[in-house]
């Protein structure tokens, strides 16, 4: 317990936690600070003036980060034929059609994210019960229902991430790893708070974006000055 309050200690050490950094200095400070032994992943929690609960308020979609997560992502789709060689061509992890849904019935879910061709929905719909709670169950808004399996297990690989609001109003996300350059960190980091900024809810009422602060796994959080991200956006 000691260690660990050392640890924390050491870690705020130079930094004013009531301070709001512009991006750059922000990502600058996370990175310096980054000292565990493995590549810690740096996350972005943004407050949002929203109330989820409502559907008109509901914020949730997916954005191609241009450097990637730095993270290994495990992809299982559901297709026949030559979809099935589309989505293993692409890269897929796992393919299948029963034979998955049984495994993942007898709770071999050992994948992080699930896409299906069209036809398959019928299989799928079945295990809303267990991929829907692991945030898991394909969804045509999010481009993981779709006919062009191929592109989507390349997008999955290749740095897409999904968002979704939780109940308090806060979306948070990795958005790249501390091993990155500051500049392929920026370039994540605009990617995504554009992407929440496209995907604003009709019933938003007065400021959408009310904080936003990183961070990195086993380091301390830093604010940001949301004026400069509108200025640099």
């Amino acid at each position: 317990m000691a260690k660990t309050g050392k640890r924390l200690r050491n870690a705020y050490k130079g930094i004013d936690r009531n301070q709001f950094l512009a991006l750059e200095d922000a990502v600058r400070q996370i990175k310096a600070k980054a000292s565990a032994k493995f590549d810690e992943t740096i996350e972005i929690a943004m407050n949002l003036g929203i109330d989820p609960r409502h559907a008109d308020q509901m914020v949730r979609g997916m954005v191609l980060l241009p450097n990637g997560t730095g993270k290994s992502v495990r992809v299982a789709v559901f297709a026949r034929a030559a979809k099935a060689d589309e989505a293993r061509a692409a890269g897929a992890d796992l393919v299948g059609a029963e034979d998955l849904a049984e495994k993942i019935q007898a709770g071999q879910i050992d994948f992080d994210r699930c896409i299906a061709s069209p036809d398959m929905m019928a299989v799928v719909g079945k295990l809303g019960k267990i991929l829907g709670p692991r945030g898991l169950m394909p969804n045509p808004k999010l481009g993981t229902v779709t006919a062009n399996v191929g592109e989507a297990v390349k997008a999955a690989k290749g740095g897409n991430v999904e968002f979704r609001a939780e109940k308090a109003g806060i979306v948070h996300a990795g958005v790249g790893k501390a091993s990155f350059t500051e500049s392929a960190l920026i370039e994540n980091i605009r990617a995504f708070i554009g992407a929440i900024n496209r995907a604003k809810p009709s019933g938003a009422k007065g400021t959408y974006i009310e904080k936003v602060s990183l961070s990195s796994t086993m380091g301390p959080g830093v604010k940001l000055d949301l004026g400069t991200l509108a200025a640099g956006a």
